[in-house]
């Protein structure tokens, strides 16, 4: 990984015309401090996000172990705050916290370091042509990585969570299960985590990519250059929402609140340390001549 992301400090053909235009910016698209940063974000939306929903989580893994004893989400709620009280529901938080951070440095980081590298493969055209391929590539490069990263975390988590008695904080927890199982006891559960997360991932990736270029195309009525800071991180936000808007309503409002928040923090971060933020793919003048739609 640390070669892939020397390797790919030059900037690729995908972005080069945008980066050209840019102005005020703090590092050069590309460089390792913009992996760094681009990382940092990612810590700060995957693990803040999900911290925040520890209590609701709690309520549904254990609905899925022992349904007999968790009837829906209120009764599981209800049961929770009952035996062990409010702060039974933060149950999980440490490893929730320092797992999804972990995940989120390497879903955000590495996926503009893979988004990049294909780039640099393909070349300015193809890139352009098969973008949302790229984007589907990149993203699920990136979650094989990031789950490796999580699973430590999420399985000290489940078992917090999951199995009353057994420990109720992370220093409890980590010597208990290495002791017992070994270091296979983190790391068990990452294929299943592999499954579930990188499909649910590139979807998540290229619809919102996808979605912002549509916005700033038929909907913004300015280029993303002309609209202020605050006007694209809403254009970010509602981009986020719409690339999981499907399923039933539950999971449209937890996940797709979820997830749009997780794009505001990201891209709140590329804002504030001011990272070179390029504008959607336009198609490039050599395609547009070959495609003989240039006068």
């Amino acid at each position: 990984i640390l070669s892939l992301v020397s390797h790919v400090t030059q900037v690729s053909p995908f972005h080069n015309k945008g980066v050209k235009k840019l102005r005020d910016v703090s590092c050069d698209f590309g460089s390792s401090k913009y992996y760094a940063l681009c990382g940092f974000g990612g810590i700060l939306s995957c693990g803040l996000t999900h911290t925040a929903v520890v209590p609701l989580d709690l309520v549904k893994c254990r609905l899925q172990v022992d349904p007999d004893k968790y009837k829906s989400i209120g009764n599981g709620f209800s049961v929770t705050v009952r035996e062990d009280g409010v702060r039974g529901l933060a149950k999980g938080w440490a490893p929730t916290f320092i797992g999804y951070s972990m995940q989120g440095l390497c879903k955000f980081g590495f996926y503009e370091v893979f988004k990049i590298f294909y780039s640099d493969l393909l070349g300015e055209e193809n890139t352009y042509m098969w973008r949302t391929s790229l984007y589907l590539a990149a993203s699920a490069s990136a979650e094989f990585f990031a789950d490796m990263a999580l699973a430590p975390m999420e399985a000290v988590k489940v078992r917090i969570q999951t199995q009353p008695g057994y420990a109720n904080t992370l220093r409890q927890c980590v010597p208990k299960m290495y002791a017992e199982e070994g270091l296979w006891a983190f790391y068990k559960g990452v294929v299943p985590l592999w499954m579930r997360q990188i499909p649910y991932t590139m979807m998540k990736f290229a619809c919102f990519e996808r979605t912002v270029e549509m916005l700033y195309k038929y909907v913004v009525p300015k280029p993303r250059s002309e609209c202020s800071k605050s006007e694209q991180l809403v254009v970010t936000f509602v981009a986020g929402y719409i690339g999981v808007w499907k399923g039933l309503v539950a999971r449209i409002i937890m996940i797709g609140t979820l997830t749009a928040l997780q794009w505001f923090i990201y891209d709140s971060v590329k804002v504030y340390f001011r990272l070179p933020r390029p504008p959607p793919p336009e198609m490039p003048e050599s395609l547009k001549k070959k495609l003989g739609l240039t006068e």
